[in-house]
């Protein structure tokens, strides 16, 4: 016995929804990768310029201050993150702001790991974000620009004062090339090939302003430092990190992979473009959830919505009756359908995040394709609202 529910006619061309690694680029084939100089070291001549190209074309793309210093470092935006916690840390107090699974992760890196007595953490529920007035600015502050597992971020940079005494630390992996950073408020910045442009995974990016390298400097850790995290030597900085001369053995295959999503995104516009079809994504979910019976945002306030990780809750009376469990299997079902459909690949939201669906919108997605899908999760949620009032007795249509 089939659900006499009716699919949608039109299907997403890129069922690809996936938080990370996300979708590649439009038109990617693993073409790209053939001139990726694989068997060669990382520290000859021809492989190091191709390293430096990932630097300098980054620096340029997001429209980075020519005094910070950009490097390619191990462990993608986890490594960059840690890098910067473990060096930077320790002079001042320490203000984290959390509000999701990823944040939340650096405030405990910061109160269980590195033990800094004189750090606090400012927290929100997932959809909201911290009191950004209690923010004391004195100290150095720990942020995530975008909040990857909850779709709320930050919408401007106004509420950080351009004078402020400490350092400024923000992972941006899920808004980096998809949304305007404020260099002039930041001091550190972090993010992976992997988010918006749809890279391979490995490595990560480590941006330093002025400010942040004399820390590096100025500043012994009190903890022993993984060679990993060494960003000085003999109390001087690692010029050649910045210079495409990577800490550990780096992959030529994903810095390959790397300057073809930079080459894709300078050749439809650059930041801008990058950023507008994000946002277009993201202005399509915005209309349909005001027209829908059972999906609202995650993030309540309207400026602080995400244009690359959206994230959406489900208000319908039947699913609220749930215990988390039982909301927690629902969502499963959605995803399996859609999933066996084809046409949207891994969007549960983040084990986590309170249940519900999470669509990547960044800029290697099509807004086309976010729009399709879009009716798309009617007809899963009307298919498993039907099961879970009995109303079937066998398959999905």
């Amino acid at each position: 016995m089939t659900l006499a529910i009716a699919r949608p006619a039109v299907r997403p061309a890129n069922p690809h929804f996936s938080s990370g690694p996300c979708t590649k680029r439009p038109g990617w084939s693993v073409e790209a990768l053939g001139q990726a100089l694989v068997g060669r070291s990382h520290r000859a001549a021809a492989p190091l310029a191709r390293l430096a190209e990932v630097i300098t074309r980054s620096k340029a793309l997001l429209g980075m201050p020519e005094n910070w210093r950009l490097g390619i470092v191990p462990a993608s935006d986890t490594g960059a993150v840690e890098m910067a916690l473990w060096s930077l840390l320790g002079p001042r107090p320490v203000d984290v702001l959390a509000f999701e699974n990823f944040s939340a992760t650096w405030a405990a890196d910061v109160m269980k790991q590195l033990r800094l007595a004189n750090a606090r953490v400012l927290s929100a529920p997932y959809g909201r974000l911290p009191d950004l007035a209690a923010v004391d600015f004195s100290h150095d502050v720990v942020l995530a620009w975008n909040g990857t597992t909850s779709g709320v971020r930050f919408p401007d940079g106004d509420w950080i004062p351009a004078d402020h005494a400490g350092l400024v630390i923000a992972d941006a992996t899920s808004a980096a090339y998809a949304m305007e950073l404020p260099w002039d408020k930041l001091d550190v910045v972090t993010w992976s090939w992997q988010k918006a442009l749809g890279g391979e995974a490995a490595h990560g990016m480590l941006a330093l302003s002025p400010r942040a390298a004399a820390r590096v400097t100025d500043h012994t850790p009190a903890w022993p430092m993984p060679k990993l995290f060494r960003l000085a030597s003999g109390g001087k900085l690692n010029e050649g990190v910045f210079k495409g001369e990577t800490i550990n053995t780096v992959s030529l295959l994903c810095a390959e992979d790397a300057l073809d999503g930079l080459r894709w995104a300078e050749s439809i516009g650059g930041r801008k473009a990058l950023i507008a079809r994000s946002e277009a994504s993201l202005a399509h979910v915005a209309a349909w959830v005001g027209q829908s019976s059972w999906a609202r945002f995650l993030a309540e306030d309207p400026p602080t919505r995400s244009c690359t990780s959206i994230c959406l809750r489900i208000v319908a009376p039947w699913f609220l009756a749930l215990d988390e469990a039982g909301q927690r299997a629902a969502v499963k079902r959605m995803v399996s359908l859609l999933e066996e459909q084809g046409v949207a690949y891994d969007i549960g939201a983040h084990r986590e995040a309170p249940p519900g669906i999470r669509v990547w919108a960044g800029a290697t997605v099509e807004p086309d394709d976010v729009a399709a899908l879009l009716p798309w999760l009617d007809w899963a949620f009307a298919a498993v609202t039907a099961l879970t009032a009995g109303l079937a007795g066998g398959g999905e249509d």
